[in-house]
């Protein structure tokens, strides 16, 4: 299932693919990207490895309520179960690889896969996720590399996941708080 995208966000993401594709953006992020991967390999339990991307690298021409960005490295076929995040809306671009970016409605998981291949139609490598809308990731043989941006700035973005000892309830960290 591809998502239909307002024509808001439509225009959203398409600003913050212009800047993502740039030659110079790209490879300032591809240093991000292999130390996720490097603290990935470190932690073999791990699902996923990220870290933040200064603001400040895409050159000041971000759309203003892009508060932060973030690299995610999803470790080869993981699930990495449902989360959300309560005071954030996410877009997400498949940066390097593929999976399927799940999100939650109607009483089940919806399947959005995304691909690295800026050829491929905006809602093939981008995936927009509301505040407070479960989702989670599917990977799947090989390690997949997303770069997230956030309406949260990064020291307050909070990471909601269900609470396996009571699943009514949830439990709230920040992604920074990790690093």
């Amino acid at each position: 299932m591809s998502p239909k995208l307002s024509t808001e966000e439509r225009q959203l993401l398409q600003a913050i693919d212009g800047v993502v594709r740039r030659k110079s953006v790209m490879a300032a992020i591809d240093p991000i990207v292999e130390q996720a991967e490097e603290k990935l390999t470190q932690a073999p339990g791990a699902l996923m490895a990220w870290e933040t991307i200064p603001l400040a690298l895409y050159g000041g021409e971000l759309p203003s309520i892009i508060r932060s960005s973030w690299v995610f490295v999803l470790r080869a076929q993981a699930v990495t179960g449902a989360e959300r995040h309560p005071n954030s809306h996410q877009r997400v671009m498949s940066y390097r690889g593929a999976g399927d970016l799940q999100v939650w409605g109607d009483e089940r998981w919806h399947s959005h896969s995304l691909v690295s291949d800026f050829e491929a139609a905006l809602e093939g490598r981008w995936a927009s996720v509301p505040p407070n809308v479960w989702h989670q990731v599917v990977v799947p043989e090989k390690n997949w590399v997303v770069v997230s941006f956030h309406t949260a700035p990064e020291d307050e973005l909070i990471e909601e996941r269900p609470d396996p000892a009571d699943m009514q309830s949830t439990r709230q960290r920040k992604y920074l708080a990790e690093l």
